[in-house]
């Protein structure tokens, strides 16, 4: 599996943007699909959006729809996370996670994830 590493975490206030990248190293992620997960404080970790090995499908969860959109650069090994209108509730330790299989399908699930980075905080103020 791929060695991932997220950066582009900060705080921000409410309404800014941020953009996450998850660089990956030691292995392509060109073949799988990738996702990103959050854990706020106190919470559980929760699925944000994951897409398809080749870019065309996407999927996110209903709390960010409209204002976060997942992309990927197979020629950069890299997965990105544009985060726009931030809420407090946005604040959270944010994760990236390769999938498990290859020519994988935009998954939701952390069972369908093998690799994971240690995650970017992402603080969002007032």
């Amino acid at each position: 599996q791929a060695q991932l590493e997220e950066s582009g975490g900060n705080l921000v206030q409410a309404g800014g943007s941020l953009k996450l990248t998850c660089a990956a190293s030691g292995r392509t992620i060109s073949l799988y699909s990738m996702a990103w997960f959050r854990q706020g404080p106190g919470k559980e970790r929760e699925f944000v959006a994951a897409i398809n090995f080749n870019g065309k499908s996407t999927l996110y969860s209903d709390s960010v729809k409209g204002r976060f959109t997942i992309s990927r650069s197979n020629t950069k090994n890299s997965a990105y996370l544009q985060m726009n209108s931030l809420k407090s509730e946005d604040t959270a330790l944010y994760y990236c996670a390769q999938g498990k299989d290859m020519f994988g399908t935009a998954r939701s699930a952390e069972t369908d994830f093998a690799s994971w980075g240690q995650g970017t905080q992402v603080t969002v103020s007032g």
